[in-house]
């Protein structure tokens, strides 16, 4: 299908996006991976596309303290491409490398994605996983927000309409932590079915910290409670015992790809082996 008819308005700079946005008729416009096939199907209508994808104070991956900054512009190629995010941080890099494909990695960017906060993308869970801070500012203000409290629903965030995400913050990780991603994806679209990133610490063959986050399976990417297994030593039962309420209180969602009770069973799946592939990897 052919887009309904828009003005598009390629933004300056920083302010002049900024200036601009702000109505319920206005979209932004960043990769466009997420946003044009909406727009091809009608299901997004907007009067006006504000272009802020070759805006300059949106790039750059930094070293912040131990931790990170990245733009909320930059691609996922530029993820991929990163040094220190392959040193600090190689859960996003394991994330990224599945993410669409060629084209869509050297145009689509990680605050499109997550700010567009697909239900299905990737990214959010790589995000809580790493207790990141996505930065927002308007044309009068600036806030931060927790990645924990950003995620509001499916397609919804704590993004104003009259804001714009600047940047995200990484604190420094757990040393010597090991990181997995495990995706049971959707072959067509690339999107997760089910997937889980986790952050494992260990001393000597106890683990003393897990972090777990879960995208695909309902509604929103979200942070689980998998304590149980701390203390233990990742052994089957262990882990089976810490994810049997994995999806408790979770709206599971079922379609022609999968059940309810089918995505329920690979979130436990992926979420294991993502522990199990992280402790593995711990130093």
């Amino acid at each position: 299908m052919i887009p309904a008819n828009f003005d598009y308005v390629r933004a300056k700079s920083l302010r002049d996006a900024l200036n601009s946005i702000g109505s319920e008729d206005t979209k932004v416009l960043a990769g466009g991976h997420s946003l044009i096939p909406m727009m091809r199907f009608r299901l997004a209508q907007p009067g006006k596309l504000i272009d802020i994808g070759h805006l300059a104070e949106l790039k750059g991956i930094e070293a912040k303290g131990k931790g990170a900054r990245i733009g909320a512009g930059c691609t996922y190629r530029e993820l991929l491409d990163s040094p220190i995010l392959a040193e600090r941080f190689p859960l996003i890099a394991e994330a990224t490398r599945i993410i669409g494909d060629v084209q869509v990695r050297n145009r689509g960017t990680v605050g499109g994605s997550l700010a567009h906060a697909d239900p299905a993308s990737d990214m959010p869970a790589v995000m809580l996983a790493l207790d990141a801070t996505f930065n927002l500012r308007s044309k009068t203000a600036k806030r931060s927000v927790a990645a924990k409290d950003f995620f509001k629903g499916s397609f919804s965030t704590a993004i104003a309409a009259d804001e714009l995400m600047i940047d995200i913050t990484l604190p420094a990780p757990p040393k010597k932590a090991g990181m997995a991603y495990v995706s049971f994806e959707q072959k067509a679209s690339g999107y997760a079915i089910a997937a889980a990133a986790a952050i494992v610490t260990r001393s000597r063959k106890t683990i003393t910290g897990i972090t777990l986050a879960i995208t695909g399976v309902g509604e929103l990417a979200y942070l689980a409670d998998v304590s149980g297994a701390v203390g233990g030593h990742g052994d089957d039962a262990a882990l089976d015992a810490a994810l049997a309420n994995l999806t408790t209180g979770v709206d599971v969602g079922g379609d022609i790809h999968a059940s309810v009770e089918y995505r329920t069973h690979l979130a436990r799946v992926v979420a294991k082996r993502a522990i199990g592939l992280a402790l593995s990897r711990a130093g």
